[in-house]
């Protein structure tokens, strides 16, 4: 259970790491892609979440 992805944002490349979160956005260390919630943005640029892709 601790193979968390990791998602880029194609607009100014910041990740989103689930191992991670984004805890100034409330999102816990843990938080699976598919828990995030869909309004969420990019914290650097405001990109949407489907601006995100899967890295490799």
């Amino acid at each position: 259970m601790s193979d968390f992805k990791k998602y880029q944002c194609k607009e100014c490349e910041n990740i989103y790491d689930e191992a991670k979160g984004d805890p100034d956005s409330g999102l816990a260390p843990g938080t699976r892609w598919a828990d995030v919630p869909n309004d969420w943005s990019c914290p650097i640029c405001g990109a949407p979440k489907d601006f995100f892709r899967l890295m490799e």
